[in-house]
């Protein structure tokens, strides 16, 4: 937990920019696996802990911007609980220490919420994304649940979005201290990529690394020789000589910020012809994004920048042609390299998607792209001293997108489609890293992983 006086400066911002009425906040609560006492692991709501920082379940807040009273809700635990649980702080305790004054029972904060409603007094929240949190406002408020996220307040989620978007120097380690915990994670993962093991060898002694040294991952582990499907959890298949495993996962820090690395690594060891050709493309273009972020340049002519360079290494061998800079301006691109750029980090791993990515990554001044890959872009906006940002531009060979962009003859002005089917059997390259905009332009965080051809083939060796 950070410094009580971070928390308070959260909230009194927060406040200052509502302006008026009540702002709540309901923490996560357990939710079962199978039956009631068999739960998922834990984890509460991101903005919870930003303006709270309590790290446990059965807890909500209201912040009364006019009367400047903030509530704790909570309960402190019995006789019954404290024999499967030990000994826990009492409420008044936990209040105190993120410079909380006031707490009352949880089963109150319905009435303190209903009273000001019945007083017409504005009351926001945040769009949730869980069902009971959904039913909760919903009975509150009298809104149908499924209408609940469409009412969340657009102010509040502004101001949210403000400030959780530009980090601080704590909130910086934080993310240094996950990416401390990944990086021996790689290291091992390096080593391992040999012919006969199977995924799931690999992610599990990460998995077992991360554990050890008290991380949880960030987000669903990605160890895949399938890496064209990009979100691919299955980890069942054998490695095989002539593939590459790509890995895209992260641990989380004590705190819960999260950090967010890619690797490719050819299995055995050593490249061939066709894999480094492919990824000294990808590595060109994530170094030359990264070198191009600085404050005030927008996310989305980074994005570009990299889509150039893959487009032309792809046309020096042979698979894109014609005028480059059209091909990216009208998308055929896209057929290797689908996906946007990067997006945010912090306490979640795609920062603040829940408060929707139009207000996360977008603004009046830049609107989101209808064109297939563009679309997928999550952040477009101009980049700010404070920003994290991942890096991970990507080769994808995707057998059925190939095929239904050539049944389709889209692009074929730019498009070998010859020379791309010999590579429908590759999968895909991706290169991530976590990127911090500073004054002056950007420094990527935590320990090198070894990412140039000659750095992973003497890792892997």
């Amino acid at each position: 937990m950070f410094e009580k006086k971070t928390y308070v400066r959260r909230r009194d911002l927060l406040k200052k920019h509502v302006g008026s009425g009540l702002i709540l906040f309901l923490g996560n609560c357990e939710s079962p696996m199978n039956y009631k006492a068999n739960v998922y692991p834990f984890r509460q709501d991101s903005s919870f802990l930003y303006f709270f920082g309590l790290d446990s379940p059965g807890l909500a807040a209201v912040l009364d911007v006019d009367e400047n009273r903030e509530i704790l809700f909570g309960d402190d635990i019995g006789i019954e609980e404290i024999i499967w649980m030990g000994p826990q702080p009492k409420m008044k305790a936990r209040a105190a220490r993120v410079g909380i004054k006031e707490t009352l029972a949880f089963g109150t904060f319905d009435g303190v919420v209903k009273a000001a409603l019945k007083k017409r007094r504005p009351v926001h929240f945040l769009p949730p994304y869980r069902a009971d949190i959904s039913e909760k406002i919903g009975d509150i408020t009298g809104i149908p649940a499924r209408k609940v996220r469409s009412k969340s307040s657009e102010g509040l989620i502004r101001a949210v979005v403000e400030q959780r978007s530009l980090k601080s120097d704590e909130e910086i380690g934080e993310i240094e201290e996950a990416l401390e915990i990944t990086y021996p994670m790689y290291m091992a993962a390096l080593e391992m990529a040999r012919p006969g093991r199977f995924e799931r060898e690999v992610t599990g002694a990460m998995e077992g690394i991360m554990r050890s040294l008290g991380g949880a991952f960030a987000f669903p582990p990605i160890v895949t020789i399938n890496g064209h499907i990009f979100h691919n959890t299955f980890s069942g298949n054998a490695l095989k000589k002539g593939r590459m495993l790509v890995a895209d996962c992260g641990a989380e820090s004590s705190l819960h910020y999260a950090c967010d690395i890619t690797r490719s690594i050819p299995v055995g060891g050593r490249f061939n012809r066709r894999q480094r050709d492919i990824y000294e493309i990808v590595l060109e273009a994530q170094l030359t994004a990264i070198a191009a972020m600085k404050p005030g340049v927008r996310f989305r002519d980074i994005h570009l920048k990299a889509a150039r360079t893959i487009a032309g290494g792809l046309k020096d061998l042979g698979l894109m042609k014609g005028d480059l800079d059209a091909a990216v301006e009208r998308g055929a691109h896209a057929l290797f390299f689908p996906h946007g750029l990067g997006h945010q980090l912090g306490l979640d791993v795609h920062d603040m998607e829940n408060l929707g990515e139009t207000h996360v990554g977008y603004n009046a001044n830049i609107k989101r792209s209808e064109q297939f890959g563009l679309a997928y872009l999550r952040m477009a906006k101009e980049l700010r001293p404070g920003h994290v940002m991942t890096v991970e531009p990507g080769v994808y060979f995707i057998p059925a997108l190939f095929d239904d962009w050539r049944k389709k003859k889209k692009h074929t002005e730019f498009i070998n489609y010859d020379k791309a089917e010999t590579f429908l059997d590759f999968g895909g390259i991706r290169i991530e890293d976590d990127v911090l905009v500073v004054d002056k332009g950007r420094r990527v965080l935590g320990r090198p992983i070894p990412k140039t051809v000659k750095d992973v083939e003497n890792a892997a060796s």
